[in-house]
């Protein structure tokens, strides 16, 4: 084997003072994000891996993980430091930076886990926590209580209890050093919320979820789930979340989704040693292998065969390596997930690698289950696990509202077309997310029962294909409501272009699926519309006139009915168009039907080479809105920022409250103050940063559009939400709003 010739890498910079401690996000999927914490030993990106490193067996020495694996932060153990006489001399002279070799984040971890596989340490509470202050580590971790999988419940609540009570001392002693607050509970719900929030008290950096290594080799991975949905919801979201010992590359994309942003693990050699190797796919032993499962640059130079024959040293240290590197690809593939909007797609992907992370998957992905989830999928869900069917009920049980705040963080719609990728689809939490959006927030025309019709057998765009059909039916009967069967549920014709539902990229069969009457009235009854009539036309056919005519006179409707005068065309187009913008402000923009009506009673629109809306103009020939070919979504302008802001009436808010989906619905745009410092720069454009907002509307989402104001309520400006109300107010570095105004220039 080869020494390795790489090139030295220049050390970090440490952050500025001010920030260190600090996290903020620079990209997010729903709850996954990607952030950087500030240290004195530079920037973290998150999520990243932080390599397991003991000080005196160094498989691969630190340096190189620096110089040539671009490895920003790496974890070791304070306790077996602080145990050996000559490492703990050395690093308290010089530094745990110099010990190991290592340029950039170091965190330490406290001999918790020595605890929990040899019994007892013999370090003090306060005592571990100055030695870890001491040799001078970026982020040291205060001595909890590990709660095994195998404690009572009341053993397990002492420990969660002793290591709240251990917080205080632990705090003060650090004395500034970024400090790791863990979160325990074993299996059991309430004390996982109950430590999570008594921890999340405290001023810790960052909060690791332990426990977890037993329930990892255990294989339990619906435990982790359950141990992730009920901790991460109850923590300061501000803070990251690390999970200890957690190093596995096929748990990366389920975890990551959930919102870790931390990971460490020394599994890169464990396995090594044992002659294994770490894969997305799973685990495999290198006896088993005639090709590599991952090709990475370490191993480009030798088959399974060849690496058999080295001497175990020399074998142990190549697959580390190999499964080092295996570890960070996996890791960056998350990253560019969760950059893509796709994470839980990915996730979706690794589930099927192992039966118990399927379950886990399933388990997360299913409850309440989604309209048009075929009951046989139900019931092969529920059947191998009868002891847990309460979590399997269509009311989500006690899981429901963990759940819900997973998806309630979700930005309802994307750039790109949704892959179809079986019925897991169905169950992705930003299509889970669009679906209440589009049932909390629209309504028909009547509130009494009146003919549906539904448009299915072909992909969009529908506007194209149906418009003269639509016109024609809606001058016969103008209280039918038209409703379009996707493959993601119904929706609306006037929200025929809407991402997700209008961009489903799957195969043919999917659009021409025979439609359940049953299950069409339940999603109709979502979406509020009490159906007397239901006609289902199939617009794959030619003639699509004269079988819509068919299926009217077949229905009862006389034929000398159906003909229309092509005079009375323009005017239900125009009425169409308004529909479509009334629609897409109520359902996108969180406005009343009465005051978005109000708002386009006047306007007139300007039609692009495709016939679709391009943009509305308002009474005094301004410029207020156009509606986005990309994902059918609304921009707003500067005119039409202050036109939905005339139609607020409910008072400025004043704090921030805990989020309920059902709240503000109606009540418009979101609402976010800023402090006075910032007012001048967001009327010149510039972005609003966390730290300098006063309060929100609590239904403040990030992907949204949000409005600007100062303390007095004079609007400054608007744009795209980057978090949500409780982010907003906790958070203190990074962009809160993507401003997409220049109120300066504008009204000038």
């Amino acid at each position: 084997m080869t020494a390795w010739m790489d090139g030295v890498r220049q050390d970090p910079q440490p952050s500025r003072e001010s920030d260190q401690g600090k996290f903020e996000i620079v990209a997010r999927d729903g709850r996954s994000r990607i952030g950087k914490i500030h240290t004195a030993h530079g920037v973290l990106e998150t999520p990243a891996l932080l390599p397991v490193i003991n000080p005196n067996i160094r498989t691969i020495e630190p340096r190189e993980m620096w110089d040539r694996y671009g490895i920003q932060g790496l974890i070791t153990n304070s306790y077996i430091i602080w145990k050996h006489d000559e490492l703990k001399e050395h690093a308290v002279s010089k530094g745990v930076h110099d010990l190991l070799n290592f340029p950039g984040v170091i965190m330490t971890d406290s001999g918790t886990f020595q605890s929990y596989v040899y019994g007892d340490v013999e370090v003090g509470v306060e005592e571990i926590v100055e030695f870890q202050r001491s040799i001078g580590v970026d982020i040291a971790t205060m001595l909890d209580v590990f709660s095994r999988p195998d404690m009572t419940e009341q053993e397990v609540l002492q420990a969660v209890e002793t290591t709240i009570e251990r917080c205080d001392a632990s705090i003060k002693t650090a004395q500034g050093v970024m400090l790791n607050g863990p979160i325990q509970g074993g299996t059991y719900r309430h004390l996982r919320k109950q430590s999570a929030k008594g921890m999340g008290g405290f001023d810790f950096a960052v909060h690791p979820i332990g426990g977890i290594v037993p329930i990892m080799e255990q294989h339990r991975y619906k435990d982790l789930a359950k141990i992730m949905l009920a901790s991460i919801g109850e923590l300061p979201p501000e803070r990251p979340r690390h999970m200890f010992g957690c190093g596995h590359p096929m748990l990366f994309s389920m975890l990551v989704a959930l919102g870790a942003d931390l990971f460490d693990s020394a599994a890169y050699a464990l396995f090594a040693r044992d002659d294994r190797l770490l894969s997305p796919q799973g685990t495999y032993r290198l006896n088993d292998l005639h090709a590599w499962p991952e090709l990475v640059p370490c191993v480009v130079n030798f088959t399974p065969e060849s690496v058999r024959k080295m001497e175990q040293n020399e074998r142990t240290n190549l697959l580390a390596r190999y499964n080092l590197e295996v570890t960070l690809a996996e890791l960056s593939r998350c990253k560019q997930a969760v950059h893509e909007g796709t994470i839980w797609q990915l996730a979706e992907q690794r589930s099927h690698q192992h039966p118990a992370l399927r379950e886990a998957f399933l388990w997360l992905t299913t409850r309440p289950f989604p309209s048009g989830l075929p009951s046989e999928l139900v019931d092969d869900l529920v059947q191998d696990d009868r002891a847990a069917a309460r979590d399997f009920h269509p009311s989500g049980g006690i899981w429901e509202p963990d759940w819900s705040k997973v998806v309630n963080m979700q930005a309802p719609r994307r750039k790109k077309g949704e892959r179809w990728g079986g019925e897991d689809t169905l169950s992705r939490p930003h299509i889970l997310a669009a679906r209440k959006q589009l049932q909390r927030r629209w309504r028909p025309l009547t509130s009494g029962p009146t003919d549906v019709l539904i448009i299915h057998g072909k992909p969009g765009p529908w506007r194209q294909r149906c418009d003269l059909l639509a016109l024609r039916l809606k001058h016969v009967l103008p209280e039918m409501e038209i409703l379009v069967q996707t493959p993601l549920g119904l929706i609306p014709y006037s929200l025929e272009d809407l991402n997700p539902f209008a961009q489903v990229d799957g195969p043919t069969w999917l659009w021409k699926r025979r439609l359940n009457t049953v299950l069409l009235r339940e999603e109709l009854q979502d979406l509020h519309v009490e159906a007397d009539r239901i006609l289902i036309l199939d617009i794959g056919q030619d003639s699509l006139i004269q079988h819509a005519s068919n299926l009217l006179t077949k229905h009862g409707v006389l034929e000398e009915d159906i003909r229309v005068d092509d005079s009375v065309l323009p005017q239900l187009r125009d009425e169409m168009r308004r529909r479509q913008i009334v629609d897409k402000l109520v359902v996108l923009g969180n406005v009343n039907y009465e005051h978005a009506m109000k708002m386009v009673q006047d306007c007139t629109y300007v039609i692009g080479g495709t016939g679709r809306v391009k943009n509305v103009i308002n009474m005094n020939g301004d410029h207020i809105l156009s509606p986005r070919l990309t994902d059918g979504g609304l921009s707003i302008t500067d005119y039409g920022a202050k036109a939905l802001y005339n139609q607020r009436l409910i008072s400025l808010p004043k704090q921030s409250r805990d989020f309920d989906p059902h709240f503000g619905v109606g009540e418009g745009v979101p609402l976010l103050i800023v402090e006075d410092d910032a007012v001048e720069f967001v009327l010149k454009g510039r972005n609003v940063f966390h730290g300098f907002i006063v309060a929100c509307d609590p239904w403040l989402k990030a992907g949204q559009t949000c409005l600007i104001v100062d303390k007095e309520g004079t609007l400054i400006g608007h744009g795209l939400a980057q978090c949500d109300a409780d982010e907003a107010l906790h958070f203190r570095k990074g962009i809160a709003v993507r401003t997409r105004s220049d109120f300066a220039k504008t009204f000038k």
